[in-house]
């Protein structure tokens, strides 16, 4: 994630800000720009971008009104929704206790996701634009259900189901604990299903397939008989040898997309790193340890691999030390294997490849 400054005063904001803590200035994030722009009221609810008046007008997104979107969307625009919000299908029920400040959580996440996918130059299509192709979210919840059914949350063909209760910590802690997961937050599960969606765009029927084979497996390989088998008998071993989660051994789809997820908790966080000019310099550490990094470059733009991940392992090292400074567990739990970094460079690769063909979603 960026580092976002107030255009007006150059005070440092939240990617969710609405209005400037400092000047008071209202804020919207501009998409063309990828940017969050302090704004200047014109009529009936239509701003300009401050500095800038002969810009164009713009409008917020119509879910600003429910607190969960400050995206903006050109004032002549036949939508009343951002580019985010173009992607739900549907919303929790907001007369039900709860739903609005849940699906608030949601969107939080939501926005971060689609922001990182614009990052990374993929095209963010919506089912309204394109029903076969294109991307969608249902967000519900299980006491809407008839009794005894569960909202799972999932993927098929591009639309994705999240149960909202994954928005509550104590819920979404509980499941944790009886998955016996380390690590477990609504962006994280964002970020595992868009993987699904984006590996047919990107995988599936392409010349990626065959490589793609020898890293994670053969996707043709029985998934529910896998699931099964994943369930009745747990992971191998030795699967952190090979995997980045217990979970990823289940099936090559699982793996890509969980390891599809982590690339993108490495390349956002790195980015935060980065706009914060950050250094991990350990006074006591020796050469051998290669402790010693200097975020010095913004990781969507590094083209091999290898350089993000010399400057990610060292700062991960300062996270974890930082937690346990606070009392807090490892903010990242994991250890990266040789396997599993082959498999992050092949994201890596496709990513970057994708965004130099102008990859489409539209057919």
């Amino acid at each position: 994630m960026k580092l976002f400054r107030c255009t007006h005063c150059g005070q440092v904001v939240y990617f969710e800000n609405t209005h400037c803590e400092q000047c008071h200035y209202p804020l919207g994030f501009e998409t063309r720009q990828q940017r969050l722009v302090a704004l200047e009221t014109r009529e009936k609810q239509r701003f300009a971008q401050y500095g800038q008046p002969t810009a164009g007008l713009y409008r917020y997104c119509a879910n600003h009104t429910h607190e969960v979107c400050n995206w903006l969307v050109p004032a002549d625009s036949t939508t009343e929704f951002c580019l985010a919000c173009q992607l739900n299908r549907t919303i929790p029920k907001l007369t039900e206790p709860g739903h609005i400040a849940r699906w608030q959580e949601l969107e939080k996440a939501k926005h971060r996701l689609v922001f990182s996918l614009l990052q990374l130059g993929l095209p963010v299509v919506s089912k309204t634009e394109s029903e076969e192709t294109g991307l969608a979210f249902d967000f519900l919840a299980s006491e809407q259900k008839p009794e005894g059914e569960k909202v799972l949350t999932g993927h098929d063909n591009g639309l994705i189901t999240l149960n909202i209760a994954e928005a509550d910590t104590v819920e979404r802690e509980m499941a944790r604990k009886a998955m016996h997961e380390v690590y477990r937050t609504v962006l994280g599960h964002f970020r595992h299903e868009v993987g699904h969606y984006y590996w047919e765009r990107l995988i599936e029927n392409t010349p990626w397939i065959e490589e793609y084979r020898q890293l994670f497996g053969d996707e043709r390989e029985d998934y529910g008989e896998a699931l099964k088998k994943h369930y009745d008998q747990g992971p191998p071993a030795d699967w952190a040898e090979h995997y980045i989660s217990a979970y990823a051994t289940t099936h090559s789809w699982e793996d890509w997309a969980e390891t599809w997820a982590h690339y993108l908790h490495i390349m956002d966080t790195l980015q935060t790193a980065y706009a914060f000019g950050l250094s991990v310099n350990p006074r006591r550490a020796t050469d051998e340890q290669n402790l010693d990094t200097t975020i010095s470059e913004d990781p969507y733009e590094v083209a091999d691999f290898s350089r993000v991940l010399d400057m990610w392992l060292p700062l991960t090292f300062a996270m974890n030390s930082l937690n346990r400074s606070m009392g807090q567990p490892d903010s990242y739990p994991f250890i990266i294997a040789p396997d599993v970094v082959r498999k992050l460079d092949f994201i890596h690769r496709v990513c970057r490849q994708a965004k130099a063909e102008g990859v489409k979603m539209d057919g």
